[in-house]
């Protein structure tokens, strides 16, 4: 399924003429790029086809505002996780996002509005296709049509989902046989569209298989529960999220893989921990990978693979990494040692990296200085960085491949990765069940969860090379590969340890564990939001930022009008009196 689903925009089916749809604004009722025309797709053979290139949009046509798989932009560099990066001339509708200066006529809105509702428009098209070939001579199998149906649903869901991440309210378009007398430009947006969304993945959970053996990358009944268990989580509905997650966590045979990073390379993926990936692939000719591939590679030095230096990783998160001698996090900010940094430090000057206890996870997400990277080399500081002024001496891991496996990305210089995305995999599961068991006041069975990934980050394998000489990173580095790169320590919380005292203290454990966890990964803005502690969080990061980079000064999150983004003023002009702006935004 992975090579079925790497497909680029156009899909060649034998007999049939597949074409490129408009993206103007009429693209809620016009066929969207890549999907078939006429009659002859009727068949079992066009239904495949369709529902193929929809999955392909599943990573979206925006690296920048539409951000739609992961997230890189609003989940990440609108929270305390990480920076834009990259020059500060650089995309600079993406600075005033950063400084949540945010208007409805920025193109970046307009670019997630797109990828969101083209990536509706292909699933809906598969429905109506289906339809039709169900009516024809030429019928799917009666259990198969049920599945297309179930996958087309889950796919309209998490695209809605995606609009409902970054759009407070949003309209939910389905069919034109479903939504009719009602037309889809007509269907207005008076609510997030919960309902909706949770009757689609509940028809995915309900007709569509345990997994598809031989064909990763497909939804299955396990990845619907995943989707609509988060999508819970958002409204803390804890007994219905409870339900899915005890039935993934119960019966879907997953298990946490022994390595944290086998979650993120290119040659362990769709592993035991795995439950929905997005596909990703490079050949010679054409690329499917997900964003910020790419434009999150160091834009200098041997693994830069003409990448253009965005998404850096904040000095906040960096210190969020510290332990205590007892190898725990520090739950409390304030009382987090500032760490040794590179900022302001040319290649060319010493600088000895901070020898803190670390969680090991740090160093397989935070690219920094005196560090290896991933095998292209130790990383010199300044001399690989863009502008460390604008965007800190850090770059993210997570998204950029090993050196060894440079030779799966066969697009060019490398620039794309056929890296894939995580979208959900057991971790996630975890810990939204540790989280629900800190409402429930089940604080023993929260601190275990939480313990299982606090182990595995134990046992896994550290980032290896412990720099023995501080000159000359960038051509004679002397390094000791038999020890660990840095001072490394974690440990699971003790029975009884203060953290699991109380529900208050708990969550703040729970929580930390997500952050370190998932760093850099899209999700921290939208947790802080459905946690209530947007405001605080960030506005204490901003004052904190400035004291490390100038940035942000004279910034201040609002959480009346900050917690989301308008819908793009050019979709309100088109839909008029159909589509309410956010009040917060007009």
């Amino acid at each position: 399924m992975k090579r079925i689903i790497r497909f680029v925009t156009l899909i060649l089916v034998p007999g049939i003429l597949i074409l490129p749809g408009s993206c103007s604004e009429e693209f809620l009722t016009k066929n969207p790029q890549g999907v078939a025309a006429g009659s002859s797709i009727m068949s079992p053979q066009g239904v495949e086809a369709v529902l193929t290139g929809t999955y392909a949009y599943l990573r979206g046509r925006s690296m920048f505002g539409g951000s739609l798989c992961t997230d890189w932009v609003y989940g990440s560099t609108a929270s305390d996780d990480s920076y834009k990066g990259t020059s500060s001339g650089d995309a600079t509708d993406f600075n005033l996002i950063e400084r949540y200066k945010n208007q409805a006529n920025f193109s970046y809105f307009q670019e997630r509005w797109t990828d969101c509702y083209n990536g509706i428009a292909r699933a809906n098209s598969v429905l109506e296709v289906l339809e039709g070939a169900q009516k024809g001579k030429n019928p799917l199998p009666e259990k198969r049509a049920l599945q297309v149906e179930a996958e087309a649903k889950f796919l309209r869901a998490w695209f809605h989902f995606q609009a409902n991440k970054v759009f407070e309210h949003i309209p939910y378009i389905k069919t034109a046989a479903e939504l009719a007398p009602l037309k889809p430009e007509e269907v207005p947006n008076p609510d997030p569209a919960w309902d909706e969304i949770e009757e689609d993945l509940q028809f995915a959970i309900d007709h569509l298989p345990a997994d598809y053996p031989g064909e990763p990358g497909r939804a299955d009944k396990f990845a619907a529960e995943a989707v609509k268990a988060q999508a819970h989580m958002y409204q803390k509905e804890f007994p219905q999220a409870k339900i899915l997650l005890d039935d993934i966590i119960s019966n879907g045979g997953f298990s946490l893989v022994s390595n944290f990073y086998d979650t993120y390379d290119m040659t362990h993926e769709h592993n035991r921990e795995s439950i929905f990936e997005i596909q990703a692939m490079t050949t010679s000719t054409f690329h499917t990978a997900v964003y910020p591939a790419g434009g999150a590679f160091h834009q200098k030095g041997p693994a830069s693979c003409g990448g253009w230096g965005f998404f850096q990783p904040s000095q906040c998160l960096f210190e969020a990494f510290q332990v205590t001698n007892e190898g725990l996090p520090v739950l409390e900010i304030e009382d987090r040692e500032p760490l040794t940094n590179d900022m302001g430090i040319s290649s060319s000057q010493i600088f000895v990296p901070t020898d803190h206890l670390l969680d090991p996870r740090i160093d397989w997400t935070i690219a920094r200085r005196g560090v290896d990277f991933l095998g292209w080399g130790i990383h010199p500081g300044d001399d690989w960085i863009r502008e460390q002024s604008n965007g800190g001496p850090y770059m993210t891991k997570k998204y950029m491949h090993f050196k060894s496996e440079q030779s799966l990305n066969l697009n060019g210089t490398g620039f794309y990765n056929g890296k894939n995305y995580r979208m959900y995999r057991l971790a996630n599961i975890l810990l939204w069940r540790a989280e629900i068991a800190v409402e429930e006041n089940d604080l023993e069975l929260a601190r275990t969860i939480v313990n299982q990934i606090r182990y595995r980050a134990k046992t896994s394998t550290p980032v290896m090379g412990l720099c023995t000489s501080f000159s000359n990173l960038s051509s004679n580095p002397v390094v000791d590969w038999t020890k660990p790169a840095a001072n490394y320590k974690v440990e699971p919380y003790p029975l009884g340890h203060q953290a699991f005292s109380s529900q208050t203290e708990a969550r703040k454990a729970v929580r930390m564990e997500i952050r370190l966890e998932f760093a850099t990964e899209g999700h921290r803005f939208f947790d802080l939001r459905r946690w209530n502690i947007d405001a605080v969080v960030l506005n204490d990061y901003i004052a904190r930022d400035i004291q490390f980079r100038t940035y942000l000064q004279g910034v201040v999150y609002d959480p009346e009008k900050d917690d989301y983004w308008p819908l793009p003023a050019s979709q309100i002009v088109l839909q008029k009196r159909v589509l309410l702006q956010d009040p917060s935004y007009k």
